[in-house]
């Protein structure tokens, strides 16, 4: 029996129909998983995708893991066990796809120079969030937030207003940075660790948006012919991006979306910052998903066998904990994988875009209402 929407359907499946899974480690979800949990009872549920999975399930299904697998075939057993899988099909005929994201690190500075000239900004006072209730008419139900003034709510300012200086004299700036497109580039990953001259590293993270809908420049370059679309990359955007400086702020400014930032906790160095899901990202096993269609914390089985150079050459094939979203991760069967913190994460993350198989592991007691 399978599960169909207008856009996609859910096929159950059984695990040795997910290729790969036999050499998998999940352990590393297990704290992710507990992390889910203690946010779910004691702050709040995650809000419930158009897919029906409720966060109730999840915390049931987690606390069935007692004692948390020390091994990978225990972790396996305990998915195995209380699982199905289901096959996420695209009903237009197209998979699903992947891309990557990380969390950069970057020199800056508390103080404005001639050096230092690049802010990163806390979230406005004037800056609100919108729903059907107080949007006004007119205004694309795509935006999430605007601009409360004397005379109502409008959009608010885009990203070039804003570099031109629209939010100067506020006292909103975080830090400064020496690079425009290092800025912009920590905005399109929503976090990064800052690193100061004394050593000291703060991080700081997605608070909110300016609202206008994300437009990727490397898109743009494609559609110029600036760079060959089997060769687009982060990489290979920023390397056209240096060797075009006079063109950086109208390529930039093409993306109007601007994000503006909190500091989070960075006491734990080896995992990642707090994201949409409000628990730290697992380096290698966090995914981020549509919210629209999925709910927070549930475990998703990705295969991708264009994908190698993450796994040693070989397919990528892992379970990961959907714990994050974006405005460009649209669709049942559309993920960005968390490769983890600095350079090296960020040289894995830049070349990621492969087709891959989404599946969605569903506690069984939930399959059942979806054919399992």
């Amino acid at each position: 029996m399978t599960l169909s929407s207008a856009d996609y359907t859910l096929r159950p499946v059984s695990f040795p129909d997910l290729a790969g899974w036999g050499d998998d480690d999940p352990t590393a979800l297990f704290a992710g998983m507990r992390a889910s949990l203690e946010h779910i009872r004691k702050v709040k549920p995650y809000r419930t995708g158009s897919l029906g999975l409720t966060a109730e399930e999840l915390a049931t299904f987690i606390e069935a893991a007692r004692d948390i697998p020390g091994d990978p075939v225990s972790a396996r057993a305990f998915f195995e066990t209380h699982c199905t899988p289901f096959l996420i099909s695209r009903n237009d005929g197209r998979r699903g796809f992947v891309t990557a994201f990380y969390e950069p690190e970057i020199e800056v500075s508390e103080t404005r120079d001639d050096v230092w000239i690049h802010p990163f900004y806390y979230r406005p006072d004037d800056l609100i969030d919108l729903d059907d209730s107080n949007r006004p008419a007119g205004l694309d139900s795509g935006y999430m937030f605007g601009r409360q003034t004397p005379g109502g709510i409008e959009p608010y300012p885009d990203r070039g207003e804003i570099d031109r200086g629209f939010l100067e004299g506020r006292g909103l700036e975080i830090a400064y940075a020496k690079s425009k497109v290092d800025v912009f580039f920590i905005h399109v990953q929503g976090a990064a660790r800052l690193r100061y001259p004394d050593g000291n590293i703060r991080r700081i993270t997605y608070a909110a948006k300016a609202g206008h809908p994300f437009s990727p420049i490397g898109k743009l370059l494609i559609d110029r012919g600036e760079i060959d679309p089997a060769k687009i990359s982060m990489q290979s955007i920023r390397t056209w991006l240096a060797e075009n400086p006079a063109k950086v702020d109208e390529v930039l400014w093409h993306n109007r979306s601007y994000i503006f930032f909190r500091e989070a906790d960075v006491s734990d160095p080896s995992l990642g910052p707090v994201a949409a899901a409000k628990v730290p990202l697992i380096p290698g096993r966090s995914l981020a998903v549509d919210r629209q269609i999925h709910t927070f914390g549930f475990p998703f089985f990705i295969r991708s066998e264009t994908l190698t150079h993450m796994d040693g050459g070989k397919p990528f094939a892992r379970l990961m904990l959907a714990l994050d979203t974006g405005s460009a991760i649209v669709g049942p069967a559309r993920g960005d994988i968390f490769t983890g913190s600095g350079f090296e994460a960020g040289e894995l993350a830049g070349t990621v875009r492969n087709d891959a198989d989404f599946y969605i592991l569903l506690p069984k007691a939930a399959s059942v209402r979806y054919g399992g």
